[in-house]
């Protein structure tokens, strides 16, 4: 049962995509990707939010994501988020662990 966070961070003056350019520069990202138990730790650009980056973080279970957010990384990505002054918005999804139906697939063009 993966965990997947979608983390919608938004701040004024492009500091959202300052902020994820320093996450990546900085190898936090790098980091978080090591960490046991994680599956995607990845950033988009929403293309109707100028002002908003996307972060779609993903998880093996609770206790992955629980121990992640005990890690000294976490103080690291808290000081980023007030440095660039960030808002979020966070949807949380929890996977079925069942494959794609026979009608989804036909939807899916490989």
């Amino acid at each position: 049962m993966a965990i997947t966070v979608n983390i919608y961070y938004r701040g004024k003056d492009g500091n959202a995509v300052k902020f994820a350019k320093e996450m990546i520069a900085s190898g936090i990202v790098d980091k978080i990707r090591k960490e046991k138990g994680n599956i995607r730790y990845d950033y988009f650009l929403p293309l109707n939010e100028s002002d908003t980056v996307l972060l779609i973080d993903s998880w093996k279970d609770q206790t992955a994501l629980d121990i992640h957010h005990k890690s000294p990384v976490m103080a690291q990505i808290v000081a980023l988020r007030e440095k660039y002054d960030l808002h979020m918005k966070v949807e949380r999804y929890i996977s079925d662990d069942n494959e794609v139906s026979e009608l989804d697939k036909s939807f899916i063009r490989k």
